[in-house]
């Protein structure tokens, strides 16, 4: 890491020993009033993970990092350092992060979700979010890059080095509000990424069935799609439509990912629930990623106490409402996956995805349906996941120690199922099949079947300038694309948008009222009007678990 080293009085960089309990590291962070890059420290008190850093002009910020330091210290063990890049847009030799993103010399990670904003226009206004264009503020623009645009965006993820970027989200705002969608979709898979998912919150494809198939046709591999519970109090954006959106795709046979934003005392008990839901429609449900929220604004101590809420508080509440059947030792860190990437860059002699983002930052899981229980079987009920690893590891140094890549792949081949226990393996499972194929012949195809049979269960916490970590930053692997051909993180471009999202938004979009004079309409005419919330709530709307029908059209 070559972090810019920032000096202050020593007064303000030693917090006061009555707020440390256990000391972990320094990093460095930004002041939240006036991003001030400070040096912060991580410690550990009553078994949670706090952060403190000081300020010269606006004073000492402690903030909730990680609810459980037991997590912390698993978790930590992957900690590792990716590929970086090795064609920076900002090439830096001592980088005063997060001052020059764009990606910089140093940072740690090549891009393993690129995001492509085609709109910051939405059709709800849901309070907590940061993003959509606000029709009378100072300052709002409309942001809708031209399509000629996108594809250079696009050239720019595929000139990554050493792993050019192949895997894309489709952002917004709300995407589906540009008619253009379904070209959008063909140009970004035209430049060569395989897989394209669409971040929504499917309320136009319930209205509309056919947009599904339109856009898997296009090349659209899924939805990623809103869901943040299953009763209309804590889910009022799309509790009525996500049953409907999800029969369009059913129908199209285009995979969902369901995506909760979680905050503390409003949707934090329907976690369980949520998983639930997504059981009974894993048929078509890929995935959930629960996101623990960012906290954007000026926020008082005891309004952040009230909704923050971390991935081991999260881990623990799932746990809790599935009554065990996802305990909390079958999550992993998203580093720990980092030895599957090594042994197959040593098996193929080309480098690889390594998803080598910072510890704190995600978990996943694994889990199956028992066909005959109906129960939830996590990977880690069955296979030894630490040993599997290990395993790899030690395959890994024979493969880079000039061994035949066959009679490794034997080897491997012969050893898997000693690390898999067939009699706890859900019944018409065969994981051992399935394995080989995703890190033997290493192919799209063959990582999608390994999906298509079970449900990833994630966990990614963004950050907020109350708990940003630049060393967690450097490591980010989500990032932005803009039209000026930068590749932005994700916890840069959001964090601090007045250095980033909010210039890059002004540069290249238009006043409200240029594009309401350009399209010949107002920008509350899309709004989203209710039109499927009038009666009885729908049949799987996450009430209950009846099937529903779909509908034809609005």
């Amino acid at each position: 890491m070559a972090l810019l080293e920032i000096e202050l009085p020593a007064e303000l960089t030693q917090p006061r020993q009555t707020q440390i309990g256990k000391f972990i590291r320094r990093t460095q962070s930004i002041c939240p009033e006036c991003n001030r890059i400070l040096p912060s420290t991580i410690f550990e008190r009553d078994n949670k993970v706090f952060m403190t850093k000081t300020c010269p002009e606006h004073g000492e910020t402690e903030e909730l990092y990680f609810g459980s330091y037991d997590m912390y210290q698993k978790f930590a063990t992957y900690w590792s350092d990716g590929k970086g890049t090795h064609a920076p847009q900002v090439p830096i030799e001592s980088c005063a992060c997060p001052a020059n993103c764009g990606l910089c010399s140093n940072h740690l990670s090549h891009t393993g979700l690129a995001n492509i904003i085609v709109t910051n226009r939405c059709d709800l206004t849901c309070w907590y979010c940061f993003f959509y264009v606000k029709k009378g503020l100072e300052g709002a623009y409309v942001y809708e890059p031209e399509l000629n645009q996108i594809r250079e965006m696009v050239r720019a993820l595929k000139a990554e080095r050493p792993v050019p970027g192949n895997s894309l989200q489709i952002t917004g705002g709300e995407p589906t509000l540009r008619p253009e969608l379904p070209e959008i979709v063909r140009i970004i898979k035209e430049e060569g990424v395989d897989h394209i998912q669409l971040n929504t919150n499917g309320i136009n494809l319930a209205l509309d069935p056919g947009l599904a198939v339109k856009l898997r046709d296009a090349g659209l591999s899924n939805l990623y799609m809103s869901f943040d519970g299953v009763s209309p109090k804590t889910n009022p954006k799309n509790h009525w439509e996500a049953p409907y959106c999800i029969e369009s795709c059913r129908k199209a046979n285009v995979g969902v990912v369901l995506v909760p934003t979680v905050i503390k005392s409003i949707n934090d008990h329907e976690l369980g629930g949520i998983l639930r839901f997504a059981q009974r429609n894993i048929d078509i449900v890929r995935a959930i990623s629960y996101q623990p929220v960012s906290l954007t604004g000026r926020m008082k101590k005891q309004e952040r106490d009230k909704y923050r809420i971390t991935i081991p508080d999260c881990i623990d509440r799932i746990e809790e409402q599935t009554n065990g059947e996802v305990p909390k030792d079958a999550w992993f860190p998203v580093p720990s996956c980092s030895p599957v990437t090594h042994f197959v860059e040593a098996f193929t002699k080309r480098p690889q995805y390594e998803l080598s983002i910072h510890f704190a930052c995600g978990a996943g899981t694994y889990i199956f349906e028992d066909k005959e229980s109906k129960k939830l079987v996590p990977i880690t009920s069955f296979v030894d996941m630490k040993g599997l690893f290990e395993y790899l590891d030690e395959k890994t140094d024979e493969l880079n120690s000039g061994s035949n890549k066959y009679l490794v792949a034997a080897k491997f081949m012969t050893k898997l199922n000693s690390f898999i226990e067939k009699d706890k393996q859900p019944a018409g499972l065969n994981l051992a099949k399935l394995l080989v194929g995703a890190l033997l012949k290493h192919d799209y195809s063959s990582v999608g079947q390994f999906h298509t049979r079970s449900m990833f269960l994630g966990m990614m916490h963004f950050q907020d300038k109350y708990n940003q970590d630049e060393e967690r930053l450097q490591r980010c692997d989500i990032h932005y694309l803009t039209p000026d051909l930068r590749i932005i993180p994700f916890c840069s471009f959001n964090v601090i948008p007045e250095w980033y999202r909010d210039r890059i938004q002004k540069k290249y979009g238009i006043t409200v009222e240029e594009w309401e004079k350009k399209n010949g309409e107002k920008l509350e005419a899309r709004l989203y009007r209710g039109s499927l919330r009038r009666g009885k709530h729908a049949d799987g709307c996450g009430c209950s678990a009846v099937h529903i029908e779909p509908i034809t059209g609005t």
